[in-house]
């Protein structure tokens, strides 16, 4: 009997290192957009909007982000992606609205493939679904919206709220 348990507590034993190993080879490396990208050379006033406390019942929230290109040089937004299903992006420009833009892996994501004149402005709308998580979307949220430029720059918006019932 001694024998059977100590056969048995080995498996085991090999079982969980085993486990811990395969755990081990699935992390990821996760690395900031500052080390894979440089900062964008569009500028914003705002790279930060809070809508404070928004309600479930009362549905979308968005707000208007102004980008400008203070360049000599126009500057090609490719991308536009959000960090959550949750939240939508759309740029609004001379030639009206474009999007929607989300979470790549979340469905579609279509290039912006936007240009920006040299000294000129268009808004980044945003949109945030408070419903899109259910009931267990209360509470504090901050997403990300992700402006990536053809030279691989990336501009980064972020909204914040609270989201209660």
């Amino acid at each position: 009997m001694n024998e059977k348990a100590l056969i048995i507590g080995v498996l085991i034993v090999l079982g969980i290192l085993g486990l811990m190993w395969m755990g081990s080879r699935n992390q990821v490396e996760v690395i900031s957009s500052d080390d894979q990208l440089s900062k964008s050379s569009l500028i914003t006033q705002e790279i930060l909007y809070d809508f404070g406390t928004i309600s479930m019942k009362n549905g979308n929230v968005s707000h208007l982000f102004k980008v400008t290109n203070p360049t000599d040089k126009d500057i090609t937004i490719k991308t536009v992606t959000t960090s959550c299903m949750c939240t939508k992006a759309f740029i609004v420009g001379a030639n009206g609205e474009k999007g929607p833009f989300g979470m790549p892996g979340m469905g579609f994501v279509p290039p912006a493939n936007e240009i920006l004149k040299a000294g000129e402005s268009l808004d980044v709308k945003a949109v945030y679904d408070p419903n899109a998580h259910g009931p267990a979307g209360v509470g504090p949220i901050d997403r990300f919206i992700f402006l990536k430029e053809a030279s691989g720059e990336m501009l980064e918006l972020e909204i914040k709220a609270v989201v209660v019932p």
